[in-house]
């Protein structure tokens, strides 16, 4: 999931929409009145309100969220100086209350951050960045607001509340705790001002990468196009004339144009500097490169965390996640990591032998690693994945994600009349989803999937307006957003077996949203080592026979896909997850080691390569996220020291398969699909994710699932 984090309106507790425009940001911004400014409106139309996405525009962005911010004050404000004694009604729910013209703010300058962002735009974000951050300590340094939430949480200790009351309520009490609402006023000066200083440091981090991502493009002649596809050859093809290169073969720099290049182009040194423009994204030695801010980055959060009595950032950020403590999640990481680097050398062996097989005198190296996994591939399985590829389309996949939560959850998806809902962008669009049997209204769906200048790289999740009922029943509006290569007019989007895996895991969260049953605000947010889990587990309906025999059919014939492509498939299942889990692995070791070192005098790039030396990092591939592009990590805190989750999530995603496989309705089992609802999706943070799964599976998770799926050897400690 591709994070950008922002925070709650008022208590940072929860992602809010990530949305955008197109307009010019005018030098002078007018002083414009709430009344006048669509982004502070309330929502009308149809569904209960939808944002105004055809409305915006930029020049509103930064009066409307200084408005935001005093209207948000103003509401903080009210509740500390209620003369009323502190009650769960006049204090934690009037703070679940507050902040609502923020909100809507934050629903629109995200899609410009993440969807449409441009070079004006991040000016404004830059600018924004600091007046935020004073914003947010206003709001969780205010002394007598936390005087109140401490008085409904001390009398909650003596008194329990309802379950769902006692859960926001410890959740508010212990959120603003972790942000210095018990510090002395100076260290509260402190602790703001570092925060201040981190928000522009994370802009800035952000926009060095998407400068790169942006500016880093390989343009190839007719004679470099070897070992590529068709379908790819027609897309580079039509990027490069976009941008104004006719004639030529656009290799942007991003993984969905890098992957495949790297899997099928005979260009070898064209192959090495595709890769190294990807990896080298924020360390170019330039005006946009990250090393230096990283390290102010890991100054300043161990700084912070000092001021509250913690050793290391790690220590402070893993309290309230399932992991619990840093060395908690260095063992998982730990007990995983010698069977995965083993795995990378006997791959590595097989890939050398195919080179030397075929009198190739090179010594495999990183952007050897795909092309040749892929001949071992075809030799080990006869499998080859352009052939795959042909059978997976983006709008039959969509429709199999549809059949999916149709099985499990009882949701319908229909498109919407277009011009009924207004979206950001002509690529963008929306489906109603309601309940099968019943015809209620569960929320919209919409689907960004193409890559374009200015959208953030990767895949993420987010939510434009969440499920509460505290205040009436408020309908979901998700998004799925990726970052597909667009293709030729009139020919189908065509992605690989991962990027499907990748489609389902993203609606997994899309799901998560939908099926939220909850009544606060609050409760809507996550554990990040534990909503990755759902999405995680969404992955593995791609591969039920359902799903298969129904959705993967060739794009030129509309044959379905044979039975025995799908065994090789399914026989392939575990090929090249050295690479795989290694790539993933070192990124997150490097994001919790460089957040336990001392952060005094660190040079990012010396640190970087001697924790990999000391890890025995293979040679022949990198960390799926280099540090200083590593944009979990530090454009924003919601990963850091949480990169680990994944892998926490694939524990639980393993072992609630195994649930699913012993099942007689296997993947479809309605009883176990109730339980998957009810347990692991439904309740989303209103109760604790530890007791939630053991309500699921009736025990706790093993590792020994995680092992098996991923074909490593099963060691008894």
């Amino acid at each position: 999931m591709k994070p950008r984090q922002i925070v709650n309106t008022v208590l940072l507790s929860s992602v809010i929409a990530l949305v955008g425009c197109k307009e010019d940001i005018k030098t002078e911004t007018e002083n414009i009145s709430m009344s006048e400014n669509i982004l502070l409106q309330e929502w009308t139309g149809p569904y209960g309100g939808v944002p105004a996405f055809d409305e915006m525009k930029v020049q509103d962005v930064k009066s409307a969220m200084e408005t935001g911010m005093k209207l948000g004050l103003k509401d903080i404000e009210t509740i500390a100086n209620s003369p009323e004694a502190p009650t769960f009604e006049n204090t934690i729910v009037a703070i679940e209350r507050a902040g609502k013209a923020l909100a809507r703010i934050y629903t629109y300058n995200g899609i410009l951050g993440s969807n449409m962002s441009t070079p004006k735009y991040r000016g404004v974000e830059s600018e924004l960045a600091p007046k935020l951050s004073e914003y947010r300590s206003k709001v969780s340094q205010n002394t007598k607001l936390f005087q109140r939430i401490k008085a409904v949480y001390d009398a909650s200790q003596k008194t329990p509340l309802e379950a769902d009351q006692q859960r926001v309520v410890d959740l508010i009490y212990k959120r603003f705790e972790m942000n210095g609402a018990e510090l002395s006023k100076e260290k509260k000066t402190r602790y703001a001002a570092i925060n201040k200083e981190l928000s522009s440091l994370y802009t800035t981090f952000s926009n060095n990468v998407l400068h790169d991502e942006e500016n880093y493009i390989t343009y190839l002649t007719k004679d470099q196009l070897n070992g590529l596809s068709d379908g790819f050859i027609k897309s580079a093809a039509k990027i490069a004339t976009d941008n104004g290169q006719e004639g030529k073969y656009a290799i942007t720099n991003s993984r969905s144009s890098m992957d495949p290049f790297l899997t099928y182009s005979t260009e070898r040194e064209l192959r090495k500097q595709v890769w190294t423009n990807y990896y080298s994204r924020g360390d170019n030695n330039d005006e946009y490169d990250n090393k230096k801010g990283i390290a102010q980055i890991l100054k300043l959060r161990r700084e912070r965390v000092e001021l509250l009595g913690y050793d290391n950032y790690a220590q402070w950020r893993l309290q309230d996640r399932m992991a619990k403590t840093p060395e908690n999640a260095m063992h998982l990481m730990e007990s995983v990591w010698p069977a995965a680097i083993a795995r990378v050398a006997e791959e590595v062996a097989d890939m050398q032998a195919v080179a030397d097989k075929n009198g190739e005198d090179i010594t495999i190296a990183p952007w050897d690693y795909r092309f040749y996994a892929e001949k071992v591939r075809k030799q080990k399985y006869d499998l080859n994945s352009d052939e795959v590829k042909q059978y997976l389309q983006l709008d039959k996949l969509t429709q199999a994600l549809f059949y999916t939560a149709g099985r499990l959850f009882n949701y319908e998806f229909k498109p919407v009349t277009e011009g009924t809902v207004p979206v950001f962008h002509e690529d963008v669009k929306v489906w109603e989803v309601t309940d099968k049997d019943s015809g209620e209204h569960i929320g919209l769906w919409y689907l960004d999937p193409f890559a374009r200048p200015g959208k953030q790289s990767g895949a993420w999740a987010t939510t434009y307006r969440s499920h509460t009922t505290f205040d009436g029943k408020e309908t979901v509006l998700a998004s799925n957003n990726s970052n597909f290569v667009k293709p030729a007019p009139g020919e189908a989007v065509l992605v690989s077996w991962d990027d499907a895996e990748t489609f389902f895991h993203e609606f997994g969260h899309a799901l998560h949203f939908f099926s939220s049953n909850v009544k606060y605000p609050t409760l809507n947010g996550g554990v990040r080592d534990y909503t990755e889990f759902q999405s995680q587990l969404l992955e593995r309906w791609l591969s039920t026979d359902e799903v298969i025999n129904q959705f993967l059919v060739h794009n030129k014939t509309g044959e379905p896909i044979p039975a025995s492509l799908v065994a090789k498939i399914k026989k392939a299942a575990t090929f090249n997850q050295g690479f795989a889990t290694t790539e993933y692995l070192a990124s997150a070791l490097m994001d919790m080691k460089l957040h336990l070192a001392d952060p005094e005098n660190m040079d990012v790039a010396t640190f970087e390569r001697e924790t990999l030396a000391e890890l025995n990092m293979p040679k022949e591939l990198p960390m799926r996220h280099r540090t200083p592009h590593f944009s979990h990590v530090f454009s924003g805190e919601g990963y850091a020291t949480a990169y680990y989750g994944y892998m926490w999530a694939d524990v639980l995603t393993s072992d609630a398969s195994e649930a699913f496989k012993e099942a007689p309705g296997g993947f479809y089992d309605k009883e176990i699909a109730d339980k998957l609802v009810k347990y692991l999706f439904a309740p989303r943070n209103s109760m604790d994710p530890a007791e939630a799964y053991r309500k699921f599976r009736g025990r706790d998770a093993k590792i020994e699932a995680l092992m098996k799926d991923r074909g490593f050897p099963i060691t008894n400690e």
